[in-house]
């Protein structure tokens, strides 16, 4: 019996995806007997032309990670999606628009003049930029049209699960991968994790108080966290109460504040906005010099507050650029 196609590819994303596959350890051997691969350009010589000649519909899963940035990673997503019967979204940049999504604050033009004139260290007087066609002796050289605003796989194509995290965790791959062979899934468009706080899981939530209130935010990298105590006790800001739970709790466990790389749970359209709602709830300062300096301690809010969801959020990007 032939052997289920899988494709897994990778657009606008740091490559931490790809390393959480190679995390599953010896769980790997079981994923390579299920399935046979068609696609993964991290781990295996294929060609675009290859997926172009394969029967629509005759790859059975495509995961697909990182964000919507250019015109070949457009191309690619709508390529695999006629190829496939599945696609998941993998990981918090496909799923929500991940850390390149806060390049929505920027247009193309000012980040061109950011990256190739405007730093310390760039030496370019000519005004030099990258170009989709650049002439040359040889004939034409072409590059990807970058594009404006970055978007998630599912502002591009039809999805049909997410996987979250940044990067997923390896029992939440293994899991989706066998549900996924085994055709025992939940209904399309379902996040392949828990569907409750991260706050119901975590073990610093006993310590909270039962009324939480806080008069001063602390920065985590001026303090040192009580490995005991909830975060937000400590004036130390954490997502948790916005966040989607199953993470396994990595970062917590770290003595690190959760970020939100699981996203909203089903019921929260905008995480951020979600958050900044919790806080307000808990900041006990009635002083207006005081919540002004509380708020000037926050040097960049949407860096915090939509460090993974800017482009799947409300607000999607700046507007005006």
């Amino acid at each position: 019996m032939a052997k289920p196609l899988v494709a897994f590819y990778w657009c606008a994303s740091c490559g931490g995806c790809e390393e959480a596959v190679v995390d599953l350890a010896e769980d790997i051997l079981k994923v390579v007997d299920a399935v046979e691969f068609r696609l993964w350009p991290v781990a295996m010589d294929f060609k675009y032309k290859d997926v172009e000649v394969m029967p629509d519909k005759s790859i059975a899963v495509s995961f697909i990670n990182g964000a919507i940035r250019n015109s070949e990673q457009e191309h690619i997503a709508k390529l695999l999606r006629q190829k496939s019967q599945l696609i998941v979204a993998f990981g918090a940049c496909a799923h929500l628009g991940g850390i390149p999504g806060l390049a929505n604050i920027a247009n193309r033009k000012e980040i061109f003049e950011t990256a190739y004139k405007n730093t310390p260290s760039t030496v370019n007087p000519n005004s030099v930029y990258p170009k989709t066609v650049t002439e040359t002796p040889f004939g034409k050289l072409t590059l990807p049209e970058f594009y404006d605003t970055v978007k998630t796989l599912d502002q591009t194509i039809d999805v049909d699960y997410y996987l979250p995290g940044c990067a997923p965790p390896p029992n939440l791959i293994i899991d989706a991968v066998m549900a996924i062979l085994s055709g025992n899934l939940p209904a399309k468009g379902s996040v392949l994790t828990v569907d409750k706080a991260l706050c119901d899981t975590c073990v610093r939530n006993k310590s909270k108080p039962d009324k939480l209130v806080i008069k001063d935010i602390k920065r985590i990298s001026h303090v040192i966290a009580d490995p005991e105590k909830c975060f937000l006790a400590e004036g130390i800001i954490c997502l948790g109460p916005a966040t989607r739970g199953g993470c396994g709790e990595r970062c917590i466990n770290a003595n690190m504040p959760c970020r939100g790389c699981f996203g909203p749970t089903k019921e929260v359209k905008d995480m951020g906005a979600k958050f900044l709602s919790s806080l307000a709830s808990i900041i006990d300062v009635s002083d207006e010099k005081e919540m002004e300096k509380m708020a000037e301690s926050i040097l960049d809010p949407i860096g915090l507050f939509y460090m993974y969801t800017l482009p799947s959020s409300i607000l999607k990007r700046k507007q005006g650029v």
